[in-house]
């Protein structure tokens, strides 16, 4: 019995630790002028975050990420694109800028997007607990969302596909110059 309570207070912790990563906002945000530069992790509540910072500083133009290390909420990182895109604001990679995974989405939302030398794209394909989106067949739902919101971004759909392919969930592949410029991620360097 003790047992039982054991592993069962490990599962409750387990998925307590998800739920309480996702429930506070792992971004960090900081305006300078007209940059908001942006740091972390997103989750569900940076949304709401970035929409204050951008309600108290209306002249915020470009979005500034710096080390995002991926995102734990997408739907919440298509809703901050989608806001990017209809606002008319640029994404801005600096010197020394690591962006991952739902990062990536977040950067391809800008009107404008820029990149330095020496700043970082770094994709992989996702996982949903049971297996790598990699292995749905082409046609299956669960490729919809991300497929839709990159093909909105971008123009199609090739982008995603790539992602998928470029490295597992539990890998990440840097993308190169030519990958950069073959899936039109940057409007001028």
């Amino acid at each position: 019995m003790r047992r039982l309570i054991a592993v069962f207070a490990l599962l409750v912790s387990l998925v307590a630790c998800g739920t309480l990563e996702n429930a506070s906002d792992g971004a960090r945000m900081q305006v300078q002028g007209p940059y908001l530069l942006m740091s972390g992790t997103i989750t569900s509540r940076t949304p709401a975050a970035f929409a204050r910072h951008l309600a108290e500083k209306p002249r915020i133009d470009t979005v500034v990420l710096g080390r995002i290390d991926g995102s734990i909420d997408a739907a919440a990182t298509h809703r901050m694109g989608r806001q990017i895109r209809r606002l008319g604001l640029a994404t801005e990679l600096r010197s020394g800028s690591v962006v991952d995974s739902g990062g990536v989405e977040l950067f391809i939302a800008g009107g404008e997007r820029r990149m330095a030398p020496g700043a970082a794209l770094r994709v992989h394909s996702w996982r949903n607990g049971y297996r790598e989106g990699s292995s749905y067949p082409r046609q299956s739902a669960k490729h919809q969302m991300t497929r839709r919101y990159m093909a909105e971004m971008l123009g199609n759909d090739g982008f995603y596909w790539f992602t998928l392919q470029a490295a597992p969930s539990d890998g990440i592949h840097k993308m190169t110059a030519d990958e950069i410029r073959r899936y039109g991620l940057l409007t001028r360097p």
